[in-house]
């Protein structure tokens, strides 16, 4: 893979998605599920690889996630996603969960990881990234 410089993520910056935190969303603690903003996560960065690849991607890889704080019901959540490495199949994408309170304007960061997605054909075969 060939690493791309960093781009700074966070508010300032378009977000790829921007959701409402709900209660269904939530663990027993009655916090938001790690689960659900994991799959927020790969989503926002999904959608990143695949206008890169210009097509379908699987996620084969999720690491270095941290839980940085907490989200609970009715925070804005707002995903940013870079592209940090394109290989030939493969495109390494970092993503970064942001908060914001309803009655606030600051925004919290509460997650961040790194997701691998693999650029796939019709038959869900590996394909060149580009071309």
């Amino acid at each position: 893979m060939t690493d791309a410089p960093p781009l700074r993520l966070g508010p300032d910056t378009n977000p790829v998605i921007r959701t409402i935190a709900m209660p269904a969303d939530t663990n027993p603690e009655g916090d938001i599920f790690g689960g659900w903003l994991m799959a927020q996560m790969d989503l926002a960065g999904a959608s990143r690889a695949f206008d890169l690849a210009k097509g379908r991607c699987a996620t084969v890889a999720v690491s270095e996630i941290t839980f940085i704080n907490p989200v609970s019901v009715g925070d804005e959540v707002s995903l940013f996603a870079e592209v940090l490495a394109v290989g030939k199949t493969s495109i390494r994408v970092a993503v970064e969960a942001w908060r914001r309170k309803r009655d606030s304007s600051e925004a919290l960061q509460v997650t961040k990881g790194v997701f691998v997605y693999v650029a796939i054909d019709n038959d869900r075969k590996p394909r060149p990234v580009m071309g």
